[in-house]
């Protein structure tokens, strides 16, 4: 007789990317506060309609992610209250933030040309590396994931931030969670099973960078 797998309770992420920010002229943004724009009505009716309809309903503290969350309610979406998760907000690049990628290049005291020699482990003066964000990123997953076991739970969040939640979740290094791109808009869904007495935690990735459609 062949035994079945019980991989334990399941609790469901439902990631998704924040709108495009087109206010920032070119320049690196960061934690920098910016709105997005959210005229893309079509995204957010998608969204609308997938999404489960008793989610917990989460998003970084900038600003950027909770205008997205509200344009997925005006779509036609019953919004709960929404709870702020500051370890999930987007990585911080220090000095470089306002600063014109051509202009970072340009300046050798900015530290940005070691971004491409080890971009996981480069800190921008004044902020913080990937490796950094993963890590807390990680903390932040982990206690909802007790906190919220067997639920489905809506992020929106940050493209940084989403590359190191599927980092954590197939066990990435730094450098290889660089190379997943996220999109605006995107969803990225995860499924974290608690495990039982005789199996581990596991996760499975159900999809990574969904376009709406």
């Amino acid at each position: 007789m062949s035994t079945i797998f019980d991989p334990g309770l399941s609790t469901r992420w439902w990631w998704i990317r924040h709108a495009p920010v087109t206010v920032n002229k070119g320049r690196a943004y960061g934690q920098t506060d910016h709105p997005c724009d959210t005229s893309a009505s079509e995204h957010f009716e998608c969204w609308a309609k997938l999404l489960p309809k008793d989610a917990v309903w989460v998003h970084s503290p900038l600003r950027r992610t909770r205008e997205t969350a509200l344009a997925i309610g005006a779509a036609g979406y019953r919004l709960p209250e929404m709870r702020v998760v500051p370890d999930f907000i987007e990585q911080h690049f220090g000095d470089w933030q306002g600063r014109t990628y051509e202009e970072l290049k340009a300046s050798p005291e900015s530290g940005y040309h070691r971004f491409w020699l080890a971009p996981a482990a480069a800190v921008p003066p004044g902020g913080e590396s990937f490796e950094h964000l993963m890590a807390r990123v990680s903390v932040g997953i982990e206690r909802l994931n007790l906190e919220l076991a067997g639920k489905d739970i809506v992020a929106v969040t940050h493209g940084g931030t989403i590359r190191a939640a599927v980092a954590h979740a197939l066990r990435l290094d730094p450098e290889a969670a660089l190379r997943v791109d996220v999109f605006n808009t995107h969803l990225t869904r995860l499924d974290h099973f608690a495990g039982t007495s005789r199996h581990p935690p596991a996760w499975r990735a159900v999809a990574i960078n969904q376009a709406p459609r």
